[in-house]
């Protein structure tokens, strides 16, 4: 109930209320009004002259012109009249009033047309009426509508997917003028699927295509078809079809549509499973007996090796974009677009953020801008600038610093020690990814990070970048073993034994990089997890070529330890000019760690105040950290991504605090 039918009963009620108590005062306070017994002995006293008889209600005059009024008590008095002409009073009567037949109808039916009015509102607010959903709605689309006033979106808006741009173009082309392409016999795409990872941009390119076209554009998400009633997500699919038709040319777009559009047979509810049902009634609707001419369905997931194959055959789902991560001229481009959004500074030069971002998405790179806009609102600047974009990317790729995290000397050392391994070995080994920074302040759940980042995007890597990367790994190990001896080495190597041991077994067993095991696939693990071959493990493997593959994976561990422990021990004045210049900067840029290797003295960071005679950040607590705090390198990386298959069989390597 809206506050205006509220007011409306209050007043209401409140006008009843006033109505009652100035009838029952007027009653009360009638100077004219006398009781029956008191009429009767006047009539017998001949003090009345005339009275006038309306039903219960006896109106009379005395003999003296005053007039007064009785009730007439609802037992019958036969003698009234009698004794009334006896005393010679004017006796008169007054016709009852008479309701028209119309009027006696709409009393009579008055009540049952207000339980009609009120079942009949009931029924429309529990079907939805009046633009609100109810209960008995849920069999209606829940897809929303934008009209093409409200879409404002554009190409122009949509930047580092050149290729999938040019995909979608000629669906704009189509809803312009589809007789361009009607004249020839062609037909237009039923359906277009967006795949890519997620943040590429696949739900604003598809609004870009509606902004372009001009056309009515309606949303919804693959999750918002099913529910806990049977025969829902059907019904929502017919109803959202319908109303497609009835403004096409528009465009459908299904976000996540792999919620319900998995291959049907991999789950446990048979052919009445409700998922499956609806994925039916959508394979009918957009090729079915009925045509939707008009009526483009876009749809985007990051899995579109799950979905049902007739969802992708054609006629249905005619074209498939595959919406990538942006290179590095794309991720320059999309800053671009997001930094019109803020003021920027003269110093910040977009083609050095995009070169030091590879890996980034689309949302990634605007939650950078957005990060760096923050913390020049917390400096109180007018601008954005280098400074804090290059505190924000750290912040993104490294995590927040942890300032209030307490560390003894002896811990700081030790990671100190761990990280220029780290950076050395990277630094030496042959084509490996350039160290960025190098710090020992907390980020994160990591008590150290030693950045590498590539010079150009990487689509595959050779096997000797590989060996480069777990020679790298390893070197933090090695720095601990060789200054705090083998009893001194903590556990913050975990995370890098982890990842160098699945790259080591990768090599091996899926990547064919092993001469003594050769181009064969040994680990089926992972492949195809949502189902054709439900509830089937990896392929096994013979004892014999099991021991074969651990063996192998031993030796390339064994030749990395080695090769990176020779590196630093023929560098180990520079493990320790290194490890003296992270003491006292705490972090170290490219530059000095150039000069570290040329063995120079370090140049002081622009920021940097000499506190003489200050003790180091911490406490002296020599309390050691916990196994999770003491991995000094991000530990949140997966074990099995080191080398991250693409679509063409390519590999991406993950370093220390590398974003791939």
């Amino acid at each position: 109930m809206n506050d205006m039918a509220k007011n409306l009963v209050l007043w209401l009620v409140i006008a009843a209320v006033l109505l009652t108590v100035f009838n029952n005062f007027s009653a009360e306070s009638d100077p004219g009004r006398v009781t029956y017994s008191d009429f009767v002995t006047e009539v017998q006293s001949d003090r009345v002259s005339k009275v006038v008889i309306d039903g219960y209600t006896i109106h009379g005059q005395r003999s003296n012109g005053e007039r007064f009024q009785t009730i007439r008590p609802a037992l019958q008095d036969p003698k009234l009249v009698d004794d009334l002409l006896s005393h010679n009073v004017v006796v008169e009567g007054k016709q009852p009033e008479q309701q028209s037949v119309w009027t006696q109808l709409l009393v009579a039916s008055f009540p049952i047309l207000i339980i009609i009015a009120i079942f009949m509102f009931f029924m429309r607010q529990m079907q939805g009426g009046g633009g609100k959903g109810g209960p008995m709605s849920f069999g209606k689309s829940k897809a929303r509508m934008m009209s093409e006033d409200q879409i404002k979106t554009t190409f122009d808006d949509v930047a580092g997917v050149e290729e999938a741009k040019e995909e979608v173009a000629e669906l704009v082309e189509y809803l312009r003028d589809p007789g361009k392409f009607q004249r020839l016999g062609g037909h237009i795409p039923r359906g277009v699927l967006m795949a890519g990872s997620p943040g590429t941009g696949k739900t604003l390119l598809a609004k870009a295509i509606a902004g372009e076209a001009k056309v009515p554009f309606f949303s919804i998400s693959g999750s918002d078809f099913v529910e806990m009633f049977v025969g829902v997500g059907a019904s929502r699919v017919r109803d959202m079809f319908e109303q497609a038709k009835k403004h096409a040319p528009c465009i459908i777009f299904i976000d996540e549509i792999d919620a319900v559009g998995r291959s049907r047979g991999v789950g446990m509810g048979g052919g009445n499973d409700e998922r499956e049902q609806t994925l039916n009634q959508l394979l009918v609707e957009m090729d079915g007996f009925e045509g939707t001419e008009g009526v483009i369905v876009i749809a985007a997931t990051n899995r579109p090796d799950v979905l049902d194959p007739a969802l992708l055959r054609p006629g249905r789902f005619d074209r498939q974009v595959h919406v990538s991560l942006p290179d590095i001229r794309g991720r320059e481009q999309i800053l671009k677009v997001h930094m019109r959004k803020v003021p920027i500074g003269d110093d910040v030069k977009p083609e050095l953020i995009a070169r030091g971002t590879p890996g980034f998405s689309g949302a990634d790179l605007a939650n950078l801008v957005n990060e760096a806009a923050l913390f020049a609102a917390r400096d109180s600047k007018r601008t954005v600038g280098m400074e804090q974009f290059e505190k924000a990317k750290d912040k993104i790729m490294m995590g927040a610093e942890r300032k209030s995290m307490v560390m003894s000397y002896k811990e700081r050392l030790n990671t100190a020690y761990h990280e220029s391994g780290h950076a050395i070995v990277g630094r030496l080994m042959p084509e490996h990814d350039p160290v960025y920074k190098v710090s020992i302040i907390p980020r994160g759940r990591a008590l150290g990070v030693t950045m590498f980042l590539p010079e150009e995007d990487r689509y595959s890597y050779s096997r000797s970048t590989i060996i480069s990367n777990i020679c790298s790994l390893y070197g933090g190990r090695i720095a601990e073993e060789m200054t705090l001896g083998k009893d001194g080495v903590t556990t913050g190597a975990s995370n890098d034994i982890q990842r160098a041991t699945s790259m080591a077994r990768n090599m091996v067993t899926k990547w064919g990089l092993s001469e003594e095991l050769g181009p064969l696939l040994y680990d089926e693990e992972g492949d195809d997890p949502f189902g054709r071959g439900y509830g089937q493990g990896a392929k096994p493997l013979a004892e014999e070529t099991q021991r074969r593959i651990d063996a192998e994976v031993r030796k390339i561990i064994d030749e990395c330890y080695t090769q990176a422990t020779t590196l630093l021990d023929d560098n180990r004045d520079i493990l320790e000019s290194m490890t003296q210049a992270l003491m006292k900067y705490e972090t170290i840029n490219s530059e000095q760690i150039t000069e570290l290797m040329e063995r120079k003295d370090v140049t002081p960071p622009e920021d940097w105040v000499d506190e003489n005679d200050t003790p180091a950040a911490g406490s002296d607590s020599d309390t050691p950290a916990s196994d999770e705090q003491s991995e000094v390198d991000s530990p949140s990386a997966d074990a099995d991504k080191p080398v991250k298959p693409s679509d063409d069989g390519a590999g991406d390597v993950d370093e220390d605090g590398k974003t791939v």
